[in-house]
């Protein structure tokens, strides 16, 4: 199964982490080191032009989505639930 992180980025459900709101990023000094490590390791994909509003982590990279993180966790559920 595959969920759409917004513009024509689609992931793999499989290859899905974790899905967090952006404001943890600012609340959360291990998210920061994070995002921060990942972006120096060149996994960091911005999606889009809109403003970003979710953290979608996968096994190989980090998206910043302009999609909210509770529309993208009803759509991995949906998946889950009836995939």
């Amino acid at each position: 199964m595959f969920i759409h992180l917004g513009g024509e980025k689609i992931i793999r459900t499989s290859e899905l982490v974790g899905i967090f709101d952006l404001s943890i990023e600012k609340t959360s000094k291990v998210t920061k080191q994070f995002t921060s490590r990942a972006g120096e390791e060149a996994r960091v994909e911005y999606i889009g032009e809109e403003e970003c509003k979710s953290l979608v982590v996968t096994l190989d990279k980090v998206y910043y989505s302009p999609i909210s993180s509770a529309t993208l966790k009803k759509r991995a559920h949906h998946l889950y639930v009836n995939g």
